[in-house]
């Protein structure tokens, strides 16, 4: 079965829509606010609930066209349903809702974060649990163990701020820009990372994250160097910086895998498009005889059609989501 389905994922500060046919991307768009939330240095609900409503029904013709597709040919469409902010949640599952009422098509309410333990899937056809996934992005960090599709059992998750959250904190401490990740990576290309030794904060809890320490670890550490004028180079306290979150993530996720006896590693948020991330995880699974599985950088964002993958497994499964269902902004995975 490769059921044709229209996708929506507005849960945050991205508006996309894709067309998924099976797990082949028939086109996947989106319209991004970074710029929109820049000056603010990080995103507002409001301010992104309404440019969800100026764009998404744009996006959805566009989606259309890209994937040669007409709305008569669609099987079922889908939609985030939490979490996230609930605002522009309910952009994206009330536009998907009714477009699927008016086709008289299946609606398919689908878990954002299970949207990126599928994402590798779109272009690893064969990737299949058992499997560790780490999911690190601006709102959440987690270690899920995928026993199969659709029953999950979290391990560990951020005790405060989460990794992408981290990373936007610190960059701002930095005076590098919005959003905080593609800033310190750019801003560390060159640098040594063991000019500083920032703290690795949870050694004893094998499966759980926290960055608040390093915040303010780092905050203290600048200020107290340009009160002095002893600042290292940007590139070497980027880099630093950058190490010290990637630290953690890559042992944990090591941890975890090695705890649940998983032979595959799998990733999903913003997060994993960090060059450095990327490479330390690839170092350390192949030092563990372990199969990475890793999206695109592009993939790895908040896209729609990793929305589209979830919602052929469960639409496989003939678990259709009801007309009266709503968005739930705190909903947990598992």
């Amino acid at each position: 079965m490769n059921p044709t389905i229209l996708a929506f994922e507005t849960s945050c500060d991205e508006t996309a829509v894709a067309v998924v046919r099976g797990r082949e991307i028939l086109s996947s768009v989106l319209s991004s606010q970074v710029d929109l939330h820049a000056r603010f240095g990080g995103v507002v609900p409001e301010v992104a609930a309404r440019a969800h409503t100026e764009s998404i029904r744009s996006l959805t013709h566009k989606a259309l066209v890209e994937a040669r597709v007409h709305p008569d040919d669609l099987d079922a469409v889908a939609a985030t349903e939490g979490p996230g902010l609930v605002g522009a949640l309910l952009v994206g599952h009330e536009f998907g809702k009714a477009t699927a009422w008016a086709r008289r098509l299946p609606f398919v309410g689908v878990d954002h974060m299970e949207g990126h333990l599928f994402s590798p899937i779109l272009e690893h056809p064969d990737y299949a649990p058992p499997a560790v996934v780490v999911l690190v992005s601006g709102g959440h960090s987690q270690l899920v163990h995928v026993e199969e599709w659709g029953r999950y059992r979290v391990l560990g998750a951020t005790i405060d701020d989460a990794a992408g959250e981290a990373f936007d904190k610190l960059a701002r401490a930095m005076g590098l820009g919005y959003p905080g990740g593609p800033a310190i990576d750019e801003a560390s290309e060159g640098g040594d990372p063991s000019t500083i030794r920032f703290p690795r904060a949870l050694p004893d809890r094998r499966h759980d994250f926290s960055f608040s320490g390093l915040k303010t670890s780092v905050t203290t550490f600048i200020d107290k160097a340009k009160a002095s004028g002893d600042l290292p180079p940007l590139a070497d306290v980027a880099a630093s910086v950058q190490e010290a979150i990637v630290d953690v993530i890559v042992d944990k996720t090591i941890n975890a895998a090695r705890d649940t006896g998983a032979r595959i590693v799998g990733g999903g948020g913003g997060v994993l498009a960090n060059r450095r991330l990327r490479a330390r995880l690839a170092e350390a699974c192949d030092a563990e005889g372990l199969r990475l599985v890793l999206p695109s950088p592009a993939l790895c964002t908040d896209n729609a059609a990793m929305i589209g993958a979830a919602a052929v497994h469960w639409l496989e499964k003939g678990a259709i989501t009801a007309w009266e269902s709503t968005v739930d902004a705190g909903r947990r995975l598992g």
